[in-house]
């Protein structure tokens, strides 16, 4: 695939995206005067955006971690995986594992633009990019076969993301989807975003209704049947600092997001 040049006409920086308010939240070189001014207004009503952000990457950083270090996993299918920052997962597995393999799923142009960000491997593994809307499963696995294979355990990381499928339903069929094609030993890895007070749903809502690509909050209490059927490792289905905490663990809230690490019988 021939990297971009310049921006493809289809890329807007005058207007907010969210992809680039969320990578100027976690301090990313990838955002415009736009995302900046939105990321600030948000920030300017809720403090604590920022620091959630980042505790969501970091959930996906102790994650992945697990995955390569404990559980063995030297394949990772990343959906959604957003504008490149610190501690993209191909970065994280192939410091322990310099073997991992490693594909990206995204449809985002923008993405593209920076997809050799993302396709930075060790000489030992791979790493690839799927060029895809993630509801979109038979291209996603399709594309995932050219580096991955799909008789050895993979590792689904889904880092916070399905809250811009908009219809519950729709985001569970598309996680069950891909995980009954999955060989057994894999792992899903799933975050989700949830409003950590009353506050903090009232400035989302503004922001669902201001044009921006919406993100929806969800309650532990429905997003935990992402894991229904699988065999989830401790300490289960939590807050993310209360995942598998490490010295470089924030731990502001025990609201704003929960995540799992799941085995696939």
């Amino acid at each position: 695939m021939t990297e971009p040049t310049q921006l493809p006409p289809q890329i807007d920086t005058s207007v907010a995206h969210s992809a680039r308010v969320w990578n100027y939240w976690l301090n990313g070189k990838d955002n415009y005067p736009a995302d900046q001014r939105a990321g600030d207004a948000y920030c300017g009503k809720y403090p604590k955006i920022k620091p959630f952000a980042q505790e969501s990457r970091d959930f996906l950083r102790r994650s992945v971690t697990y995955l390569a270090r404990d559980a063995g996993i030297r394949q990772f299918l990343d959906l959604g995986a957003g504008l490149p920052t610190a501690n993209n997962t191909h970065e994280v597995a192939q410091r322990i594992a310099p073997d991992s393999r490693v594909v990206y799923v995204d449809h985002d142009p923008l993405v593209l633009l920076h997809v050799h960000a993302l396709r930075t491997s060790t000489p030992e593994g791979a790493t690839d990019y799927v060029l895809a809307d993630m509801r979109d499963t038979e291209t996603v696995l399709a594309g995932a076969a050219k580096t991955l294979d799909m008789t050895q355990p993979i590792a689904l990381v889904i880092n916070d993301v399905l809250g811009h499928i908009v219809e519950w339903d729709d985001a569970l069929s598309l996680v069950r989807r891909l995980v009954e094609k999955l060989p057994s030993g894999s792992y899903l890895s799933v975050s989700h975003s949830t409003a950590a007070d009353e506050e903090h749903q009232v400035v989302q809502d503004e922001y669902n209704s201001s044009g921006a690509i919406p993100y929806i909050f969800r309650e532990p209490s429905v997003t935990v049947e992402f894991f229904k059927g699988l065999e989830l490792v401790e300490p289960g289905y939590t807050s993310w600092p209360r995942w598998r905490p490490d010295a470089n663990t924030g731990r502001l809230t025990d609201r704003a997001g929960w995540g799992g690490v799941a085995l696939i019988p």
